[in-house]
């Protein structure tokens, strides 16, 4: 029986994608697995059995993955599962930004006990006059998931959308509307957009992407909108350009103490996937991820880790492992295994970057000295034995 400890609430849809192989475990010190909406693991305690933690949702900064991946604990995410929530929310942002919305309904509800507000409403309203979304230029920053359903959302409701991405994938491209320009240099979207929103991972090289130099280089009046991650954007550079007029509305899914007191901002407490909808998807994924990996060693969609299968063939066992990228380790792992007298039906081997995975098939079930062979090579930070008799 494979142990599962959940850290947060995990939709009843996601969880019944476990069989009677798997119990749920309170206990994260006897976990095999956990899965984790937002609660931080920063400050716990790792346990030796623990082989993949699966984060119910795109960001992973609740998770020491430096830890992980020296312990080799592979972690998941589940991106693109809660993109469409998150895009409905930004398109919702770039409305309220365009129209005063939010005023009109503060006006209504400081007016509810006006016996003339049906009158009254017809002066008033002038204040809260706004511009349409349509023909206006939308600037995306990062097509990934999210970014891609952002843009093309937009297009739909015809608006010109310029969207940067200097790791865009084929597959990607290709999921883009045609009408939709992509440019090599974030600069060049600057000057050009109305509005601009941002939808990358949060790394150091995309902390602060939004400052005060970037915001030189837009357009007067420009809508900013982030509902990806708060630290993208510098909030001292923010609060000047809010004061000056520079950055007509900050749309942020991100309060904090900064932003939360910013003039011309609408501000909403991280609602991006909170629909019943993404909460539902992201639980499956992420259920089917750790199943995936525990049941066949298969990595999908690991954030520390690179994505490696393995065809199903027949064969005694199917041996996991976590290693450092470097030479000759493949080698090593074979001729531990053939000194053994096992033989090697098939293998997959990846790496990315200081990280490597590979999967071995055996027509024999190694012994415990073997095993332990194997975990003694320099550099092996895990070895898995995934029975199949």
């Amino acid at each position: 029986m494979k142990k599962i400890c959940c850290l947060n609430p995990i939709a009843e849809v996601g969880m019944k994608k476990l069989d009677d192989t798997y119990v749920i475990t309170k206990e994260l010190s006897e976990a095999d697995a956990v899965l984790v909406r937002s609660a931080s693991m920063h400050d716990l305690e790792l346990p030796e059995n623990l082989v993949a933690i699966a984060r119910a949702g795109a960001g992973v900064n609740n998770i020491p993955l430096d830890k992980c991946t020296e312990k080799g604990i592979v972690v998941f995410n589940t991106p693109g599962a809660n993109a469409n929530g998150v895009k409905e929310l930004v398109l919702a942002g770039m409305l309220l930004a365009a129209r005063d919305i939010d005023g009109g309904i503060h006006w209504v509800q400081e007016n509810n006990e006006n016996a003339n507000i049906s009158k009254d409403m017809e002066k008033a309203k002038k204040q809260f006059a706004g511009s349409e979304i349509k023909g206006k230029t939308l600037g995306v920053i990062g097509l990934g998931a999210i970014g891609i359903e952002v843009a093309n959302a937009a297009d739909g409701l015809g608006m010109d959308v310029i969207g940067y991405d200097p790791f865009l994938s084929v597959g990607s491209a290709l999921r883009l509307n045609r009408s939709i320009k992509v440019v090599e240099k974030v600069t060049d979207l600057y000057s050009k957009c109305d509005y601009i929103t941002i939808h990358v991972p949060l790394l150091d090289a995309t902390r602060g992407t939004i400052n005060a130099d970037s915001i030189a280089q837009m357009k007067d009046g420009v809508v900013i909108l982030n509902y990806a991650r708060d630290l993208l954007v510098d909030d001292a550079a923010m609060t000047e350009a809010l004061e000056s007029g520079k950055v007509r509305r900050y749309m942020t899914d991100f309060p904090n103490e900064a932003t939360a007191k910013m003039k011309n901002v609408i501000a909403t407490p991280h609602l991006g996937a909170s629909t019943a909808e993404s909460e539902d998807n992201c639980a499956v994924m992420a259920v089917k991820e750790l199943r995936d990996f525990i049941e066949t060693g298969r990595i999908r969609n690991s954030v520390n880790y690179p994505n490696c299968t393995l065809d199903p063939e027949p064969c005694a066992c199917t041996i996991s492992i976590t290693n450092v990228n470097r030479p000759n380790m493949i080698s090593m792992f074979s001729s531990t295994l053939s000194a053994a007298g096992i033989n090697i039906p098939n293998m997959s081997n990846k790496s990315r970057g200081n990280t490597a995975y590979t999967l071995i098939d055996c027509d024999a079930v190694p012994s415990e000295e073997v095993v332990a062979a194997l975990r003694a090579i320099d550099g092996v930070t895990r070895v898995r034995v995934i029975n199949k008799q």
